[in-house]
């Protein structure tokens, strides 16, 4: 981790600013620091950093500089008037137009779950402005099928009585594996979802606290966008074009992005770190806040 050299001197606050004709919120702490900033990009896809904000969030800005950054239509920040203004090379865009506009020369871009396949992304179309990535159970837009079976078993492990019976059914009807999945998101609840995304299923009820203190709302459009999409091939086939240190964090027991999708991505980057959280599913950030802070301290400090 480098200390600032030409970069604008940054100060600490919640801010707006204007990117590709956007207005988007964000949070500089830390900035005394005065190292390369962390950037924090939050996963969804339509999610926000709330609560990241009081998770590991805190501890990292203990030793780093650290930009909470919301993209378009997510948390604090302006929608597009348009539906089809999401993509992932708009979400680039945005976050390359945000770089310039705070006149920040380098960056670590830190994202989970879809936050971290946007983290990848920035780094093979931005490699000028990448120190170093950091990927949180990044997911895989381009290959969703891949995502959905791993969540589609995880349901059926993780599921009990009547959700089972009617998960198992879904599971026996003669439509693909995406169609399985959405459907089985549709009967599923809470105390399941929270055994899907949490290995301790006490930090779902946690987060769906800080979502509801938030007041913020994920509206569902960028997903529906998103979805829809093809961006340039597997991502896993580019990965070997990244030539900045990764580090990589997942659960041990995620079953919604999956353990083994996200060693095979670590496997494809020639300098990539892996890390196992090994009381975590989905969401270390929440699960295992003080080990991951500290993984995040001892990769940028390398």
């Amino acid at each position: 981790m480098e200390r600032l050299k030409n970069q604008s001197k940054l100060n600490n606050g919640e801010y707006y600013v204007k990117v590709n004709g956007i207005k988007h919120w964000y949070k500089i702490a830390g900035a005394e620091k005065e190292t390369t900033p962390i950037v924090i990009i939050h996963g969804g896809p339509g999610g926000h950093n709330y609560v990241f904000e009081r998770t590991p969030g805190p501890k990292i800005e203990e030793f780093s500089t650290v930009i909470y950054y919301e993209q378009r239509g997510c948390g604090r920040s302006d929608a597009p008037k348009n539906q089809g203004e999401y993509s992932i090379p708009i979400l680039i865009s945005d976050l390359a137009e945000f770089c310039k506009k705070l006149n920040i020369d380098k960056i670590i871009p830190l994202g989970f779950s879809f936050g971290g396949e946007l983290a990848l992304e920035f780094a093979l179309s931005h490699p000028e402005l990448v120190e170093r990535v950091i990927a949180q159970a990044p997911s895989m837009f381009s290959y969703n099928q891949r995502v959905s079976s791993t969540q589609v078993y995880g349901f059926q492990q993780v599921s009990e009585g009547d959700i089972k019976k009617k998960i198992n059914d879904i599971v026996k009807l003669d439509i693909n594996i995406d169609e399985k999945c959405s459907k089985i998101w549709e009967i599923v609840d809470l105390k399941t979802v929270d055994r899907l995304l949490f290995h301790n299923g006490k930090y779902g009820e946690f987060m769906r606290n800080l979502w509801q203190e938030s007041k913020l709302v994920n509206t569902g459009l960028m997903m529906e966008a998103l979805l829809k999409q093809q961006y340039k091939g597997l991502l896993t086939d580019r990965l070997p074009k990244i030539k900045a240190p990764v580090l990589i964090m997942t659960g041990l027991y995620d079953r919604n992005v999956g353990l083994n999708l996200n060693r095979d991505m670590a496997s494809k980057i020639s300098d990539c770190k892996f890390v196992i959280f090994d009381k975590s599913a989905h969401f270390p950030d929440i699960e295992e806040s003080e080990k991951y802070a500290n993984e995040v301290k001892k990769f940028i400090l390398e």
